[in-house]
């Protein structure tokens, strides 16, 4: 049909710019972005600034570069953490990454945090990584060359949190088992009671390995929950409700007898285990603090 051709090829210079426009901007809240790298120059640098606590980057066929600076708006007592040791990131790469590597840029040096993901190889791991008060760090994503990019796209989920302990629970390449592993004192355990995201009274049903993660996966039936800032752990009835909580494979829980009190934080929508003491343990250091009005917050202890 005469004019056809030119009909369609307008129609499909249409359609690329309206799916370029759809597919190259970030939330409204500006804690996500999702782009392509079709509209992007070779060898072209995009600059990219998110200002939340977590989020997700996508990048659809990758080409060039992007620079992503996450500056969130945390509250000061977050923003300086526990011991005012600034904030830390974590950075948790889909199991599709593919065409692309990020990069942490720090004082104009780049360290290599996640590779180009080959076919074959296993799903990356999470990295994380501290910022100290004023240091200004960026991550940088660049795109590796290939001949068909219709299948890439470089993708993860970061988290900034105040303080080490999201550095402790998820990169174990950064810290040893002593660090990692070691017990709660009187004090932290009180912390943690009035600062996690969940407190739970409960026993050990199993514990399973997740060789992916590097973790143990620690089933719990909790017969008493304190307080959840997310939906961990669920029943119905008289029955004791369940979940799960993991903590690095290297600290070696085994599953045993008696009560535990067990807090912790939620990363990337798992919880992870912080301080776990016997509840009797717990109860006696309670007791002590509460006693001597020492206590940093009430816990409605049985």
């Amino acid at each position: 049909m005469p004019g056809s051709g030119r009909w369609n090829n307008a129609t499909w210079i249409l359609l690329l710019a309206i799916f370029h426009s759809c597919f190259s901007s970030y939330s409204e809240d500006q804690c996500s972005w999702r782009g392509s790298g079709l509209s992007q120059q070779q060898g072209s640098v995009e600059q990219i600034s998110l200002h939340c606590s977590e989020g997700t980057l996508d990048w659809l066929y990758p080409k060039g570069a992007l620079r992503l600076t996450l500056t969130p708006r945390l509250a000061p007592v977050a923003a300086a953490g526990p011991g005012g040791g600034g904030v830390t990131a974590c950075v948790k790469p889909s199991e599709q990454f593919h065409g692309a590597q990020l990069y942490l840029e720090r004082d104009g040096l780049l360290e290599l945090l996640v590779g180009d993901r080959m076919e074959a190889s296993p799903p990356p791991r999470v990295r994380c990584f501290s910022r100290t008060p004023g240091e200004r760090l960026a991550l940088f994503l660049q795109a590796t060359p290939h001949q068909d990019i219709s299948r890439r796209t470089a993708s993860f989920r970061y988290e900034l949190r105040g303080g080490g302990m999201a550095r402790m629970a998820l990169d174990s390449n950064a810290i040893s088992r002593e660090d990692a592993c070691r017990p709660c004192n009187d004090t932290e355990i009180l912390m943690a009671v009035c600062t996690s995201d969940f407190v739970v009274r409960g026993n050990i049903r199993s514990v399973e390995e997740d060789e992916t993660l590097r973790a143990a996966v620690i089933k719990v039936s909790a017969t008493r929950v304190f307080r959840q800032k997310y939906t961990l752990f669920t029943g119905s009835g008289r029955l004791a409700s369940r979940g799960e909580v993991r903590t690095l494979l290297q600290c070696g829980v085994r599953p045993g007898p008696g009560s535990f009190l067990f807090t912790g934080r939620v990363h990337f929508g798992e919880a992870w285990l912080g301080c776990a003491p016997r509840y009797k343990d717990f109860q006696r250091t309670y007791s002590v603090a509460k006693a001597a009005q020492q206590i940093p917050c009430e816990l409605p202890v049985d």
